[in-house]
């Protein structure tokens, strides 16, 4: 990603600010608040954060200087992984670290440790032991996932799932993985996991199913169910999972070689696992699928750096930028004020250095807002719309809108216990204009590096504020 600090700390879109960290526990804060409102007692969610040496105080100390983002500190654990050692060369030989010639190198083992933690820790149990029934594991840089995980553990839940995979539409030769179901010739056990892209199109070439490898369909697409990361999967079949294998993950390695000898490497490698590999050590009856979304709907995942970005976007792939990511983030909303009856001017494709982003009003709806689309449609649902394509709107908190014109910068928030009602306002002024950054702003490192990630800023030229700083029942109605 080329971002200096850690990856959760990065603001998921410029117009509210809101960190990927903070993004994700205001979600889990309304969507407890939401189910409490039909449960009793009262729901109380966890969050269980994987960090490693490298992020572990820095996430620590995020969470502790913003006070956890208004979720109980009890309610959030950190568990932190150990490294490896580093592989030098194809015989195994021990990478010494370059800094200390005494030391051997080490990085981490990979996101499949999250299950060995989460068993070691005794969270797992735990968490089974105050009444959880499922777990939901989600990465660090994708502001769509909430999007549709409740929908998803809906399915879940309906069909008995043990295990359920969040996927997506996938582009044909994408750097991301793909949802098959393998069947093993001689035993006929069927499994149904991801693929790594790097190991895909040669698998698919070996077998008979499929005259060619990782190529698109007659749609344009690949075949197969894009893999996002996401898995929902019950608690009590996870733990007796744990229990059985200690969580302990299949491992692989992936070196990147010098030459054709395939002796040297570029530079040391290590074992390796992944979270999504989890299928393996289920039990072979297991109840597994998964659930299928539009990706510019749930997946608008940020890592790659810019200039990788803009590398992947000429190539006709997903860009997975800090912009597409933040623009993916403005469509979403756009969609759901048109979906309640809104007048929304559509968005027009533009490049913005380099990479091709849907132009048109900034909408930011918090998780305060809209913790589900439901929620959404009713405080929206037959109201009276009209949004420009120049405008841009950040809604925060308990509001209905009834009756809204909007040609400009409009900025509306309601702290916790304020309900607000706009039962009619209109709203022109200058609001905010995007710049594209010139080269020698992106190469300045005076430039914020939230910007540079991004290859724009916003500049503010005039905004309303309305804010509701105390709890109570407020109306706005303006002739």
């Amino acid at each position: 990603l080329g971002y200096s600090g850690i990856k959760v700390s990065l603001p998921a879109d410029l117009l509210s600010g809101m960190c990927y960290l903070e993004l994700y526990i205001r979600y889990i804060c309304s969507l407890e608040a939401c189910s409490s409102d039909h449960a009793t007692p009262a729901t109380r969610l966890k969050l269980v954060i994987m960090t490693s040496d490298d992020t572990h105080q820095l996430t620590l100390q995020l969470l502790e200087e913003n006070q956890y983002y208004g979720m109980e500190a009890s309610n959030v654990k950190l568990l932190k992984q150990q490294k490896v050692p580093c592989l030098a060369d194809g015989n195994a030989t021990l990478a010494v670290d370059p800094e200390d010639r005494y030391s051997i190198l080490t990085k981490p083992h990979g996101h499949g440790d999250v299950h060995a933690l989460l068993h070691s820790s005794g969270t797992a149990a735990t968490l089974l032991s105050q009444g959880c029934t499922h777990v939901i594991f989600f990465q660090d840089t994708n502001g769509l996932v909430f999007n549709g995980l409740t929908a998803a553990l809906g399915i879940s839940i309906r069909h008995s799932l043990q295990l359920n995979s969040v996927s997506v539409r996938r582009r044909a030769g994408d750097a991301s993985g793909a949802i098959l179901n393998l069947t093993n010739s001689k035993t006929g056990h069927q499994l149904m996991t991801n693929v790594e892209y790097n190991q895909l199109d040669a698998l698919l070439r070996s077998t008979d199913c499929t005259t060619g490898g990782d190529e698109p369909d007659e749609t344009g697409w690949s075949p197969y169910p894009g893999n996002c990361n996401q898995l929902i999967v019950s608690l009590p079949a996870y733990v007796d999972v744990l229990n059985a294998t200690g969580g302990v993950m299949p491992e692989f390695v992936n070196p990147k070689y010098k030459d054709q000898s395939r002796t040297s490497f570029k530079s040391p490698t290590r074992l390796e696992c992944m979270m999504q590999d989890l299928p393996w050590l289920m039990e072979p009856n297991a109840t597994m699928s998964f659930t299928s979304f539009d990706a510019t709907l749930f997946y608008a995942p940020v890592k790659n750096a810019l200039s990788d970005a803009q590398k992947k976007a000429a190539s006709g792939l997903s860009a997975s930028s800090a912009s597409s990511g933040e623009f993916a983030l403005f469509e979403f909303n756009r969609q759901l004020l048109r979906l309640a009856g809104g007048q929304v001017e559509p968005a027009t494709c533009q490049k913005v250095a380099g990479i091709p982003l849907p132009c048109g009003p900034l909408i930011a709806l918090t998780p305060a807002f809209r913790p589900t689309v439901s929620s959404a449609m009713r405080k929206m649902c037959g109201a009276q719309m009209k949004i420009s394509n120049r405008s841009s709107l950040l809604l925060d908190g308990d509001i209905t809108i009834e009756n809204l014109e909007l040609d400009g910068a409009l900025l509306l928030r309601a702290v916790a216990g304020a309900k607000v009602t706009v039962r009619h306002l209109r709203v022109v002024n200058e609001g905010h204009r995007m710049v594209e950054l010139s080269a020698a702003q992106l190469s300045d490192s005076a430039t914020p590096e939230t910007q540079r990630l991004r290859g724009y800023t916003f500049e503010r030229c005039r905004v309303r504020e309305i804010v509701f700083d105390t709890p109570g029942v407020f109306l706005i109605d303006e002739p």
